[in-house]
């Protein structure tokens, strides 16, 4: 694979690490700040929303750039909001500045998706684009948990302060490594914003919100559900959150090689999967072993799901793939913000620390009707021949994702 992809990845990582790290954090941060743990888990919901309305937003902008311009832009304007989060002398500075950095996620994601596929042969898509994602999970496996170490041993404020410096790094390493592109002239937005028409692009859209958002459902909880619930010490969840992004690694590898080979078959395994586990989250959360089993499981399942839902939309976007690609990491994100919102509301309810992975588990099962839906509209308009959709047609799931590239 090329050098250029290791450049995105770093990028990613810091990305992910800044995403993830609050679930280590946040007991730290509504102390630190002096709120409840429910209106701390808003820097969650922020950051997704931050992402939701910065990716339409930052690809739009990025369409009078190179992509290797642009994810420059989006680096340096990472490490601002990062810097922002770490100095913040109240709560409303914090979250304004999550919201700064989410505005780089879902437009690095979305170009990201597209440099780093065609970086490869087309057979090859669907891989380098887990391998841009890996930055993502192994933040999980190595930023989390060493985020989470320093605000024990420091402070929450230390965490962000490294998360900048990752920025730092991502901007030296995308100016070095990324190739060089032309500039390109700049898109009508109209004829971008067609693409959305396509109903197989909304309905691979909401997959997206409702299939991954249930993760979000019971991580952004989990430091309190694993002290308060399961009994494992503060310490404890510096390794807890390692579980759960080694499942993220491993899971978005192995569906990395397989969405090459058969994309909604393994959309429907991995979502299926993910449904199980956050269900059984709820009663294994009170046994340490279980607890353990359980949180690799919602890794490796839920990121599962991350290449086939990429791949399904750059599949079927044919006319504008930039827009539709950071699109749908604003639809991940959406899912997070909707889900840990969801999750706060439960608990603020007096559910406990563990209901929030009913609301995972329902938003999956949800996808998964969406999911089969979608296949079956697929094949009904497969049947009536191509379907053209804002002036022309799209590319249908079993294309090669090469068409979402020109």
């Amino acid at each position: 694979m090329p050098l250029a992809l290791l450049a995105l990845a770093i990028g990613a990582f810091g990305i992910g690490t800044t995403e993830f790290a609050v679930m280590g954090l946040l007991p730290d941060m509504a102390a630190g700040f002096g709120v409840s743990i429910p209106l701390a888990g808003y820097a969650t919901t922020v950051y997704a929303l931050g992402v939701v309305i910065g990716a339409p937003l930052m690809t739009a902008v990025g369409t009078r750039f190179t992509r290797k311009q642009m994810l420059m832009l989006l680096m340096g304007l990472f490490i601002v909001g990062n810097l922002l989060t770490a100095t913040a002398p109240n709560f409303g500075i914090m979250l304004a500045g999550r919201i700064v950095a989410a505005f780089t996620h879902g437009a690095f994601f979305g170009i990201g998706a597209l440099v780093a596929a065609d970086l490869v042969a087309p057979e090859k898509r669907a891989t380098a684009i887990s391998l841009l994602f890996s930055g993502l999970t192994i933040a999980n496996v190595v930023g989390v948990p060493a985020g989470t170490m320093l605000s024990q041993q420091s402070d929450w404020r230390t965490t962000f302060y490294a998360i900048t410096a990752l920025g730092v790094l991502g901007l030296l390493g995308i100016a070095k490594l990324v190739p060089a592109q032309r500039a390109k002239a700049a898109s009508p937005l109209g004829s971008e914003l067609a693409v959305f028409r396509n109903p197989q692009v909304g309905l691979a859209m909401l997959m997206t919100i409702l299939g991954f958002g249930g993760v979000f459902a019971a991580v952004t909880y989990l430091a309190s559900m694993m002290t308060e619930v399961t009994g494992f010490a503060p310490s404890s969840v510096i390794w807890l959150t390692a579980v759960f992004g080694l499942g993220m690694v491993g899971g978005n590898l192995v569906s990395g090689r397989f969405t090459d080979r058969a994309m909604m078959p393994m959309l429907f395994v991995s979502m299926t999967g993910l449904a199980l586990s956050l269900a059984a989250f709820t009663f294994t959360a009170h046994h340490k072993t279980a607890a353990i089993v359980t949180i690799a499981l919602i890794g490796i399942f839920g990121f599962a799901t991350v290449p086939p839902l990429q791949k399904r939309v750059m599949d079927q976007a044919a006319s504008a793939p930039a827009l539709a690609s950071a699109g749908n990491i604003a639809a991940f994100n959406f899912g997070n913000a909707l889900a840990a919102w969801l999750g706060g509301i439960v608990i603020s309810a007096g559910l406990g620390y563990t209901a929030p992975n009913w609301v995972g588990a329902l938003m999956t099962v949800a996808a998964l009707g969406v999911a089969i839906f979608a296949t079956a509209l697929e094949r009904r308009q497969t049947g009536r021949g191509r379907v053209v959709a804002g002036g022309g047609a799209y590319a249908t799931a079993d294309e090669p994702v090469a068409a979402a590239h020109g």
